[in-house]
């Protein structure tokens, strides 16, 4: 097989292409390097058994997902008698796995958890943040002056025609007072936001700021960013989000927090060691960029946690305000519970 070199914008609307490229050559058994033996001598409770988990990843392994990969390579989850496989989604997604249990655990969203309740799934619930803010915004070229939203009028923004990406863009157009209907909309056909930008396919796009803003740096490209909780506190949701099954949960609720605790471990590391937790993941990812990643990474060691008491805290109020806005706006099937699809039992403080 051809190795890949995962170097590309990292876009929620094109990671199912992207895992079928990988054709899943990089989903691994996590189980660290620990012997149950040594656990046991370490105390843990979980020590006498193994237990095996499934992690499905939302997209290609990226720094969102280092936390995950440093937990298997320091045998955080060995020391709590835990083997995790860690795949890449099938063609449904990473929700559809989890919300059926074949996978116990993985990577959402929190506007794709609010489809989900909507649309009937509510197999799945976010467990812990990744990541404690909304890090992606829109990059555009720096010659083009769209350092603000009003800005984007007369230019192409490239859509993967969501409707929550659409009100989310017409919101914060609006609120700086602009006009959304004299923004062109183009398709999103690239894997390479840097690249659309380069060759003029679109003027403006939807992006991580740990990801494609840090590619551009490296690949000296000129780019203006702005991020939308910049604009407006609204977009302050989480993404990404670490999500379980809800009835696995429900009946294994000390494995859930195990699970969680050796996953916290794993972001803590990342958190105080960003350059050795980047060499982690080019270890057991080769296929990544090693200089995205060490750039991407010590953006993230700032926002794994940022401003919260401890990684993977979810505020409530921070959660029901998009879910309000989402109902305002009625962006979803039926109406949401404002206060569903996160349930915080299983993060230890």
């Amino acid at each position: 097989m051809k190795q890949i070199k995962f170097s590309q914008g990292i876009s929620r609307r094109n990671f199912l292409a992207a895992s079928a490229t990988a054709a899943g050559s990089l989903a691994l058994i996590a189980c660290g390097a620990h012997t149950g033996k040594e656990n046991a001598a370490s105390g843990s409770s979980a020590a006498q058994k193994t237990t095996k988990l499934t992690f499905c990843l939302d997209y290609t392994p990226n720094t969102n997902h280092t936390g995950i990969y440093v937990a298997a390579a320091k045998g955080y989850f060995a020391d709590e008698g835990l083997e995790v496989e860690i795949v890449q989604p099938a063609e449904d997604g990473a929700d559809a796995m989890i919300g059926t249990g074949q996978a116990q655990f993985g990577v959402s969203y929190q506007d794709y958890i609010a489809n989900d309740i909507a649309g009937g799934n509510t197999g799945i619930t976010a467990i812990a943040a990744m990541v404690q803010h909304n890090t992606s915004g829109i990059m555009s070229r720096k010659e083009d002056d769209i350092t603000r939203p009003k800005a984007l009028e007369g230019h192409k923004y490239t859509t993967w025609e969501m409707p929550i990406e659409k009100a989310t863009m017409k919101q914060i157009v609006e609120k700086d007072g602009g006009d959304w209907s004299k923004v062109s909309l183009v398709p999103y056909t690239t894997n390479d936001d840097v690249a659309g930008l380069q060759s003029k396919m679109y003027d403006a796009v939807w992006v991580y700021e740990g990801w494609a803003v840090q590619q551009a740096a490296l690949q000296k490209v000129d780019v203006n960013y702005f991020s939308f909780i910049s604009i407006d506190e609204t977009f302050d949701y989480y993404t990404p989000v670490i999500a379980g099954n809800v009835d696995y949960m429900k009946k294994n609720p000390d494995v859930a927090k195990a699970f969680l605790r050796a996953v916290k471990k794993g972001y803590e590391f990342c958190v105080d060691h960003a350059d050795e937790a980047a060499d982690i993941l080019c270890k057991q990812v080769p296929e990544l960029d090693a200089d995205l990643v060490k750039k991407s990474q010590e953006f993230l060691a700032s926002q794994y946690t940022a401003d919260a008491t401890s990684w993977g805290v979810i505020d409530p109020a921070r959660w029901s305000s998009f879910y309000k806005w989402l109902n305002d706006n009625q962006l979803v099937e039926k109406e949401l519970d404002v206060n569903a699809g996160f349930d915080t039992q299983y993060l230890e403080a």
